[in-house]
């Protein structure tokens, strides 16, 4: 359990990194409760602003003796293009960490890391945490074009074993995260794939992880109204444990989930099997 903090928080730095905006925020008691896959929600507009929702993030990093954490900002719409334009001194309304973090592995592992756009933002910190721990990673990093792209100095830094991908070629190898994927497992005998970005490359992920017998972890991008557990609609269809199949939220059951427990073909449908599924008037 994540135990989040409401805070304000006050930006230290706005910093343009290719499409994105990396926000540096001074959050006092928040650093010390972040692992990797945890996410934060700010508010946007102020109180009369006709834009209720919060926005939710991938915590990028945390840095407990400097209380401050970081975010990896994308304008999609109104509310985020006005935290790409926060300055130092803004206080911003944050919630974190909110979700349940990537599970850390008790020793060494070889883990692959898999990320589309600024998906790489939370594997980062994940893969300095399994080198911490004795393990080894690789990184397989995409993205539309070189300008999406996140991350990929900061992963060399790590690791030799760094693949860049991009759609159009604009740098890397020309095609998709999973183009290499296979070949990637195998060259660093890798048993655990984590992987974060759009649904459809997570569902690829995992079904060539699996096809591999290696572990499959995604974190999800789904979007979350209320980001608490409140609101149902970022709900997934997911088997659990006992084989029954359930909707279940992504922004506390998740959002990182067991891969192969995700079925990706019934996102966005009601399955007729699904637990409940008769009380919703399916059948």
């Amino acid at each position: 359990m994540a135990h989040p903090l409401k805070t304000s928080a006050e930006v230290l730095s706005r910093t343009p990194e290719g499409a994105y905006h990396r926000l540096v925020l001074r959050a006092p008691g928040v650093a010390p409760r972040v692992r990797p896959g945890h996410f934060a929600t700010l508010a946007v507009g102020g109180p009369g602003s006709s834009m209720l929702l919060r926005r939710a993030f991938a915590i990028h990093r945390a840095d407990p003796a400097a209380q401050t954490i970081e975010l990896v900002i994308a304008e999609r719409g109104e509310g985020t293009r006005e935290l790409a334009r926060a300055r130092a001194g803004d206080l911003l309304d944050l919630i974190a960490p909110l979700g349940t973090p990537f599970p850390l592995p008790d020793g060494p592992v070889s883990a692959l890391l898999v990320g589309g756009g600024y998906g790489g933002a939370p594997l980062l910190p994940l893969g300095e945490e399994i080198k911490r721990r004795g393990g080894q990673v690789g990184f397989i990093l995409g993205a539309a074009t070189a300008g999406r792209l996140f991350g990929v100095e900061q992963a060399r830094e790590l690791t030799e074993d760094v693949l860049v991908v991009t759609e159009d070629g604009s740098a890397g190898l020309t095609g998709r995260v999973t183009d290499p994927l296979a070949q990637a497992i195998l060259a660093i005998n890798a048993t655990v794939v984590h992987s974060c970005g759009p649904m459809p490359m997570l569902a690829a992920v995992t079904r060539i992880a699996r096809d591999l017998a290696c572990r499959s972890w995604t974190a999800v991008e789904e979007s979350m109204a209320c980001g608490v557990g409140i609101c149902m609609t970022c709900v997934l269809p997911v088997v659990g444990e006992d084989g029954v199949s359930r909707f279940v939220r992504s922004c506390t059951d998740g959002p990182v989930f067991d891969g192969a427990r995700v079925r990706w073909k019934d996102i966005g449908a009601i399955p007729a099997d699904l637990d409940g599924a008769a009380a919703m008037g399916v059948h």
